[in-house]
């Protein structure tokens, strides 16, 4: 009789969350989806927000520091040299 007892309740514990999930699925899919778009436009616009703030409108910008800089040799470390002992 226990165990159709606990096969009964495992059965119905199923098929009361299948039925909620299918009621409460698309509610919080659609709130978490709001959730990620607002983020992602506030991200954005902080990003365009910085991007004005740097340079006014018109102006133009120009950049006197080399592309290409060639790093010294000294930030490379030091040689050590070593001899093969048989």
């Amino acid at each position: 009789m226990g165990l159709l007892r606990t096969i009964f309740f495992i059965l119905l514990f199923y098929y009361v969350f299948k039925f909620l999930a299918r009621l409460f699925a698309p509610f919080l899919i659609k709130k978490a989806a709001e959730t990620i778009k607002n983020k992602a436009e506030q991200q954005y616009q902080g990003k365009q927000q910085q991007s004005k703030n740097k340079v006014p409108e018109g102006e133009t910008v120009i950049d006197k520091q080399p592309m290409n800089q060639k790093k010294s040799k000294d930030s490379v470390g030091e040689y050590v040299d070593f001899e093969e002992i048989d």
